[in-house]
Parts: structure tokens; sequence; C-alpha cells
């Protein structure tokens, strides 16, 4: 497997879905940040030149990255590749869910072919938030366990979310409860730069903020009826009719660019509103 030189990482291709794409760090107006972009600008920080490009787009299944960003992604001949996908799988009604495996260990295996430093991550335990959650457990532990055995099988740089307190913080996620807050997609920068061995990287992203969040009755009465009015009815209404979140959409970052760091302005106000400094 390569890694970074002394130089640092020169060419990060981030492939996935929304998380990597960066849903809800920012919203469709200022743009949005994420993960990816923030652990590009603090491996750039350290080793500035950093070349990087982001394929991710909200919606895409398993197949889809396999199919559409993987091709492109190799052919950017990275050193470093970042890649989350799986959740819409594990939440997609149906049975194609294994045949999803079965296109994540053919992903895997591409991915391991090209020579670059992957960084890849289990899923978080979001059945414990979700209304719905107990439906998609036992999907949510395939894949999870898939993704284990491909990142020992590979030698991938493997994040665990599932066993990291700090996403059991609900603010560590959106209101719908699947994707990250912008402190969430912070917490998951700092733990890829943690498996990358970044300098400056530790442990403390996977610490809880505090005690758990016990919420009252009403108030989870009151969140789950918002949760299925404003995330899951949509979403439903979507399949339905046979469309996606990924309709017309195209990557933020198609091609590899110098890194350019978003605007001090927005920056500040997204940290502003997620009361944490950016690392």
């Amino acid at each position: 497997m390569c890694g970074a030189t002394e130089t640092g990482y020169s060419r990060y291709v981030a492939i996935g879905d929304s998380q990597t794409e960066g849903l809800w760090d920012g919203n469709d107006a200022v743009g949005f940040q994420g993960f990816a972009d923030r652990l590009a600008a603090l491996i750039d920080s350290l080793h500035p030149g950093l070349q990087y490009a982001n394929l991710a787009i909200r919606g895409k299944l398993v197949a889809d990255v396999l199919t559409e960003q993987v091709p492109p992604a190799l052919a950017m001949r990275p050193d470093l590749i970042t890649v989350c996908v799986g959740m819409n799988d594990v939440i997609q009604p149906g049975r194609s869910f294994g045949r999803a495996l079965i296109n994540l260990e053919y992903m895997y295996a591409a991915l391991a072919a090209s020579g670059a430093t992957v960084v890849t991550t289990t899923f978080p335990n979001v059945a414990q938030f979700l209304p719905l959650g107990r439906l998609v457990s036992g999907r949510l532990a395939r894949i999870n366990d898939a993704i284990r055995a491909a990142a020992d099988k590979y030698d991938f740089r493997l994040v665990d979310l599932y066993n990291a307190a700090s996403m059991r913080d609900l603010d560590t996620w959106d209101i719908d409860r699947v994707h990250a807050s912008t402190k969430g997609h912070m917490l998951f920068a700092a733990a890829a730069a943690e498996a990358l061995n970044l300098p400056g990287s530790n442990h403390d992203w996977a610490e809880a903020s505090g005690s758990p969040t016990r919420l009252s009755f009403k108030s989870r009465t009151y969140g789950q009826l918002r949760w299925t009015r404003e995330k899951f009815m949509p979403w439903v209404w979507r399949r339905l009719r046979g469309m996606s979140s990924a309709d017309g959409r195209v990557p933020k970052r198609p091609t590899l660019e110098p890194l350019s760091a978003p605007s001090e302005d927005i920056t500040a106000r997204l940290n502003r509103r997620s009361g944490i400094l950016d690392p």
C-alpha cells in the first residue's frame, strides 16, 4: 500500500455519498464543506500543495460509486482515497442488499489495486436514534462486518465510528439522525486524521462530550414526528416516483485541483452555529 511521502499526500480523491459531499455541514446557499474538505485542508496545512477532488454525490448507492466514481477516481492516480458509502443501501427497501455487499467488495478490491492509501469507515449505530431504526439494525451489522473484513484484507486505514462514544451524542447529527451535523463532520475529519497518523491527531474525537443526552417523552415524540414529516415521507415519495436525491447533481470538485479553503466568513458562520472551533 502506498502511503504518505516525506512531503505528505499530494493527490487526494474523496468518493462516496452525502457524508462525503458534506451534508449538512453548510447548506445549498453557502455550499457544503464536510469531513473530506476539512481533512484536505488539514493535510494541505501540514504539507502545502495538495491536489484534491471530491466526486461524492448524495443519494448514491454502492453500485453507483463502483461504476460512476471509482474509474475517474483511479484515473487521477491518487495517493490518498477516502471512501464512505453504503448507508443508502442499508435503508433501501427491497432485496438488493446482498448485491450491494458484493459490489462493496468489488469496489474495495479496485481501490486496493491502485496502490493508494485508502481510508474507509464503519457506520455509526444510527438505528439507536431513528424511529424505524430496528428495521435496519441487521443490515447495519452486516455491512460493518464487511467493511472491517475488507479493511483487514487490504490493509486499509479504518475509522471505527460504530464503537465511538461521540457518535451517541445527539448534536453529532442533523435532525434526520442519519447525516452528520457540522460538529459531526469535524469529528469525522479528526477520526480520519488519526487513522492516517497525521501530526497532532489523537483519539479525542471518539470521546463523548458529556453525559448522554436524555430527551423527555414529549421531545422524543416531537422529534420523531418532525423526522417523519421532513425526512422520511419525502424520501418515500421520491422512491415511489423512482427518483433519488442524486438526480441532476454533479460532483462539487470533479477534478484534482489545488485546495482553496472556504472563505473565513463562511467557515466562521458554520463554526459559530455549531459552537465549536475548527480543528
